[in-house]
């Protein structure tokens, strides 16, 4: 593939991240903190992001199968991953966030469970797209 190609099929991934709701304006910002001294600044800070969330991911589970359900202790691990997960604008991950919470605030635990298992394909889903938009983003730079 030319390199136009390759710069217009980076764009046009970008852009479908955003159009299909994936990512929000926090990841713009990411993006205007790369420079040439760092060039795979983006791609590291996703990295770091999933590293911690699954394991954040790992926790709420644990406490999800603990009975009866601690609604504080599962709102504050929500709270905690909600935050990083706007930190690199993650848009449906975060509202599914918010979601849990709201079933947290009510003690639905139905809600939490069910919330939780759209939160993890939302997350799995968004590293997928991630990493596939990395790598044409590298395999652009090479070209």
């Amino acid at each position: 593939m030319e390199r136009n190609q390759m710069r217009r099929q980076v764009g046009l991934m970008r852009q479908s991240l955003f159009t299909q709701g994936y990512l929000d304006e926090q990841f713009i910002q990411l993006e205007e903190l790369q420079d040439d001294a760092n060039p795979n600044f983006v791609e590291e800070i996703a990295t770091l992001y999933y590293l911690d969330s699954s394991r954040s991911l790992q926790t709420i589970e644990q406490a999800l199968e603990k009975t009866p359900h601690d609604f504080s202790k599962l709102d504050n691990h929500m709270h905690q991953f909600k935050g990083s997960s706007s930190s690199i604008g993650a848009k449906k991950v975060k509202a599914e966030c918010q979601q849990f919470r709201e079933f947290c605030k009510t003690g639905n635990g139905d809600g939490c469970m069910r919330t939780f298992q759209l939160l993890k394909k939302e997350h799995a889903t968004l590293k997928k797209k991630l990493e596939a938009y990395f790598q044409v983003m590298i395999d652009a730079s090479q070209v």
